[in-house]
């Protein structure tokens, strides 16, 4: 073997090997002491900037959970606040039903409806989150009538049209009028002055009127008129025929007459008639992915049980009242209402544009029963006159109708919007940190067996280097 005195190839070879093996060393010690296989962008260039994109992102998500557990806190207010509404207007319809049986207590019913009134707006006007007022009509979606004529109440909430209800106005179409059910007799009489041939019974929807042989038909007209409170029916003699009309227009409100006496059909016939409810297109601005369009909706009346066919509602709630002018397919693209959207916003996701909007109706008693008599509403009943007394129970009926739907509505967006979006975030955090666990964490145990290895290496190594740099000596042994 050649040897040279200036260079110990040997030794500088085996000089490099063992500072490649102590440079693994220390790498494997860095990995283990953090627990990381990448330190530095240096370590894994492609998989740094992979786990730096995916931790953004569940730093992201994780903030957004934040969100919406804070989105979830305000819903929750408003809905037990709505819930405490709720159990007044109940008292309030108790009160109006107790005023309606017994007049005699009125007084009393009127002074504590007052009371559940002022209770009622306090907790409509004070209930808010931070610095947002929930159930004050501020941080939701309004409509105000334009056309008075044509339309007598709206209530139009935060969706229309499958979108996000847009500030702007509301044309409206009537397709199909309202009917009231009318049933005319068959039996023909000179005047009011005719009598009846033969004695019987009447029933007009369940209340029985007394007919007798030589009776006036003014006499059984005033005394079908007398119990229309309960039947909900008028009387009236028509082209010498006595004609029976529902009081509320549209399909819940029907005429069920029997008749053994003759005095409006033949003797022994019944009859049952439904009215017709009101159909309407109105047409709004709505926000869909992101682009807003005008929308047309199909509002139909008498949806719910008890609703007058003037009554129009739509698959999420909105309703609008047609005063009897404006119940007519004439009624073509007016425009007839004005609609403020001022919905809150939730960021729900981590990204922009990933977010919710809700509109927080006004619970106040101005805003509640609107849609049953024109210009009343729950603040305005007045329970000291047989007729106000009626009315109040038809009100605060249509303002537990909208409490109960609004709560309804919060309970829904908390479960289906907010919550499951937190459960979404949640578990795509437990994912994507498994792929940031995948590309940063070290091995443990293989990275383990790697040192040792390692510091194998380095003890032969530094044998070999320690052997090469005393070859020299030994070939010095060699000269005289």
């Amino acid at each position: 073997m050649d040897f040279s005195l200036n260079t110990n190839l040997d030794a500088l070879v085996a000089n490099y090997y063992l500072k490649q093996t102590n440079s693994g060393i220390s790498q494997a010690l860095l990995q283990l002491s953090t627990g990381l296989k990448i330190n530095s962008p240096a370590d894994n260039p492609t998989g740094f900037i992979a786990a730096t994109g995916y931790q953004t992102q569940v730093d992201g998500m994780n903030q957004a959970i934040s969100n919406i557990q804070s989105s979830v806190n305000m819903v929750k207010t408003a809905a037990s606040a709505v819930t405490q509404i709720t159990t007044l207007v109940q008292s309030i319809h108790t009160s109006a039903l107790d005023a309606q049986s017994n007049p005699a207590n009125a007084a009393v019913d009127q002074a504590s409806i007052q009371s559940a009134l002022q209770s009622l707006n306090n907790i409509a006007g004070n209930t808010s989150y931070g610095s947002t007022n929930l159930l004050n009509g501020t941080a939701g979606t309004t409509a105000s009538v334009l056309n008075s004529s044509d339309v007598s109440a709206a209530t139009i909430g935060g969706t229309f049209g499958g979108g996000t209800t847009q500030t702007g106005n509301a044309t409206i179409t009537v397709t199909t009028a309202a009917v009231a059910a009318t049933v005319t007799g068959s039996v023909s009489y000179a005047g009011t002055s005719s009598t009846f041939s033969a004695s019987g019974t009447v029933t007009i929807n369940g209340q029985n009127i007394t007919v007798t042989a030589g009776e006036t038909v003014q006499t059984f007209l005033s005394a079908a008129n007398t119990i229309s409170n309960q039947t909900g029916i008028s009387a009236s003699l028509n082209s010498g025929k006595i004609v029976l009309t529902q009081q509320n227009q549209g399909a819940n409100f029907a005429i069920s007459e029997s008749d053994s006496a003759g005095a409006i059909l033949a003797a022994g016939n019944s009859t049952s008639v439904s009215g017709v409810n009101a159909v309407a297109s109105v047409s709004a601005s709505t926000l869909i992915n992101g682009a807003i369009s005008t929308q047309s909706v199909t509002f139909t009346g008498g949806k719910n049980s008890g609703d007058s066919g003037l009554l129009l509602s739509d698959s999420n709630g909105n309703q609008i009242l047609l005063t009897n002018a404006g119940n007519s397919t004439s009624t073509t693209n007016v425009s007839a209402l004005n609609i403020s959207s001022n919905p809150s916003q939730f960021q729900i996701g981590a990204n922009a544009g990933q977010t919710a909007s809700f509109s927080f109706q006004n619970m106040g008693a101005s805003a509640l029963g609107t849609n049953v008599y024109f210009g009343q509403s729950l603040n305005s009943i007045n329970v000291t006159t047989p007729s106000g007394a009626a009315n109040a129970v038809s009100i605060a009926n249509a303002a537990l109708t909208q409490t109960t739907n609004y709560a309804a509505q919060l309970g829904s967006f908390q479960t289906n919007v907010l919550t499951a979006t937190q459960n979404y975030l949640s578990n795509s955090v437990s994912n994507i940190t498994a792929s940031i666990s995948n590309i940063m964490d070290v091995n443990v145990a293989q990275e383990s067996t790697t040192l040792a290895n390692l510091q194998l290496q380095q003890q032969s190594g530094i044998q070999a280097l320690y052997t090469a740099n005393n070859m020299g000596a030994l070939y010095l042994k060699l000269l005289p």
